[in-house]
């Protein structure tokens, strides 16, 4: 069974970092990739730029992915310009900064959730009729291995992340009937633009703590995010896939 596949591919978040990458990955693979962003318009359009440079098919989309009404509004646009979504990869984040656990509130687990639980479950939803009359698709939902680092400073993070694969086992169960796939591919720590002011004594700590010695790059976890999009997974579902190079291994 190959590993090429076509079809929409709908990527949130891809306007930079990690999204930005996967976007590059899956065009490159044969699927036309609906590039979404919420901030960063050159960014998006220089990913849309790159994608058709290299013979690729790609447009870029605007959109909140928290609210409810844009996310209907998006898949409308992205189904009207390249085709119903084959396949989604969940990855927008937003910020995420360490807090004594004393001193979480409330609206900061709400903050996280609104990411990892509300996004996911409303683009879920929206591409899920599409999905049905074609009889299959691929949920790729972009987590971390920040489960099992038990960083107490992340602690709403670490909640939303875990509430967002039990999504991901939930929806496998209920959405493998009409072969849609769903799975979580989930980092360690992958450098990308917003950490460009951490110390070479930094990454060469984390990179010692790895058993593979070296940081991981973006296009490793592409890498996965194609593979889970491709025929070569159309087996695979519910799972929880670490790129992390064994760092949390026990």
């Amino acid at each position: 069974m190959g590993t090429r596949a076509e079809g929409t591919a709908l990527v949130t978040g891809a306007s930079r970092g990690l999204g930005a990458v996967i976007a590059r990955r899956l065009a490159a693979v044969g699927h036309a990739v609906a590039v979404s962003y919420r901030s960063g318009a050159d960014e998006a359009r220089a990913v849309v730029t790159d994608i058709r440079a290299a013979g690729g098919k790609a447009e870029a989309f605007a959109a909140d992915i928290t609210d409810e009404a844009a996310v209907t509004a998006l898949i409308t646009d992205v189904t009207a310009t390249l085709g119903s979504v084959a396949t989604l990869v969940v990855n927008a984040t937003g910020p995420q900064p360490a807090q004594d656990p004393a001193a979480v509130t409330w609206q900061d687990h709400l903050d996280q959730l609104a990411f990892f639980v509300k996004s996911p479950t409303l683009l879920m939803q929206a591409v899920l009729p599409a999905m049905r009359e074609r009889g299959g698709g691929r949920i790729i939902q972009i987590g971390s291995d920040v489960l099992e680092r038990v960083l107490p400073e992340m602690s709403a993070y670490a909640a939303a992340k875990a509430a967002q694969h039990s999504l991901t086992e939930c929806w496998a169960r209920a959405l493998g009937p009409y072969g849609i796939t769903v799975n979580t591919v989930a980092p360690g720590w992958i450098p990308v633009e917003r950490h460009a002011g951490t110390s070479p004594e930094s990454l060469a700590s984390y990179a010692a703590d790895v058993p593979l010695r070296r940081m991981g790059q973006p296009e490793d976890v592409a890498a996965a995010v194609a593979f889970l999009a491709s025929p070569a997974a159309a087996f695979v579902t519910g799972e929880r896939i670490k790129v992390n190079g064994g760092h949390t291994l026990g």
